[in-house]
């Protein structure tokens, strides 16, 4: 089957009760067992659920996975991940990070013992460098959050495994419509479904998709002791975003892209960060691993003080991929965990925005964006990054 009719079929069959076409919601803390000792599908909700395991099923699909595990939020999936590492094995992380994900490495997992290195993974001679010293895991982020930088997953995976290392692949920004991991050597393929996958900005959730049975063994498990699932309402409303995943994501990239090239061309705009951009530093990468370029970009303007926040459209708010479109500022919201000299490090400016696109007409969303960035005047000319 072609991504369009895995996303609307994948996982799903009509109720064998009543033909209904779309998955009932199970809401369901406990199911009726036949005997003492009965081996069946569903016992107790937090163990598995129907509504779950069809979610579970049309993910893996999508990811060409043999195995999927949803969980309750993105961070409750890679806090599965982390979990199964030993103290003193050590992670392999990428520089440009999601601000909670790094939080986690160093808050939560550090002080156990598990030891963890930020390194640039866009320069494969460093991460070969780092390979040498014994690492149990390398995580990848890509596009990463929130300076777009797009890794070459199948040469870090081809350096991974030559040390026999763990390749895990946080692709939330790309959704398995426009790339699949697993497809370029990787081990684990994370998402936060709360983003694109869900893609209404109405439910929390997460999922890690795997083709190896012992780390499936081992998520489930996690599930099982720790409790993060997501509930059946949940899982009804990510199958049901899902369904026009393809096409919300066609539109997402075709704004972005407009809104992208607006952008370098305004007077108040010293830097755009898109990989869609032929002069974007990692534009070849993302031409060869993606279908397209995704509908997440950043920018830079001198002073946000400025800036005229009272939009018609534009929200100021947390999360992306919602079918609206977000504006952030990551130095205070996203990365805000980080000390200042961290974020300068990484690059995180003050005067940088991050815009999640949404499915609004475009030249709405330019009106819009020109409206927030009228009050700088022309103060910078515009490049690419």
């Amino acid at each position: 089957m072609k991504f369009g009719t895995k996303a609307v079929h994948a996982g799903q069959v009509p109720d064998p009760a009543t033909g209904a076409l779309m998955m009932p919601i199970y809401q369901n803390a406990t199911f009726a067992q036949s005997r003492p000792g009965a081996v069946q599908d569903y016992s107790y909700g937090r163990v598995g659920n129907p509504t779950r395991a069809a979610l579970e099923s049309n993910l893996a699909a999508l990811e060409n996975a043999r195995h999927a595990i949803a969980f309750a939020s993105g961070v409750a999936a890679a806090d599965a991940i982390l979990r199964r590492l030993q103290p003193g094995d050590r992670v392999l992380a990428s520089m440009d990070l999601y601000g909670g994900n790094r939080r986690l490495l160093k808050t939560m997992h550090e002080p156990v013992g598990i030891q963890v290195e930020f390194v640039d993974m866009t320069d494969l001679p460093t991460v070969d460098r780092a390979l040498a010293q014994s690492v149990t895991m390398i995580w990848i982020e890509t596009p990463t959050n929130p300076l777009l930088r797009v890794l070459d997953i199948e040469a870090l995976s081809s350096l991974a495994r030559a040390c026999s290392t763990m390749v895990v692949v946080d692709s939330t920004f790309a959704t398995p419509f426009l790339q699949r991991p697993l497809d370029l050597g990787a081990d684990l393929v994370l998402h936060s479904t709360t983003k694109y996958l869900g893609g209404h900005s109405d439910v929390i959730g997460g999922v890690v998709s795997t083709d190896r049975d012992d780390w499936a063994e081992h998520l489930r498990y996690q599930i099982t002791c720790t409790g993060a699932v997501p509930g059946p309402m949940d899982c009804f409303l990510l199958l049901r975003g899902i369904k026009t995943l393809h096409l919300r994501m066609r539109q997402h990239c075709a704004g972005a892209w407009r809104i992208a090239c607006w952008l370098q061309g305004h007077p108040s705009v010293s830097a755009v960060y898109y990989p869609g951009l032929p002069e974007n530093r990692d534009h070849d990468t993302a031409t060869r691993q993606m279908r397209d370029y995704g509908g997440m970009l950043a920018f830079e303007v001198a002073d946000i003080s400025a800036l005229d926040f009272n939009l018609r459209l534009l929200r100021f708010a947390e999360s992306l991929g919602g079918v609206e479109s977000l504006i952030s500022h990551p130095a205070t919201m996203s990365h805000a965990s980080l000390p200042g000299s961290e974020r300068a490090i990484l690059g995180i400016t003050d005067g940088l925005l991050r815009l999640s696109v949404g499915v609004e007409d475009v030249e709405d969303l330019i009106e819009d964006l020109a409206r927030l960035l009228a009050p700088l005047g022309a103060t910078a000319g515009s490049r690419p990054a």
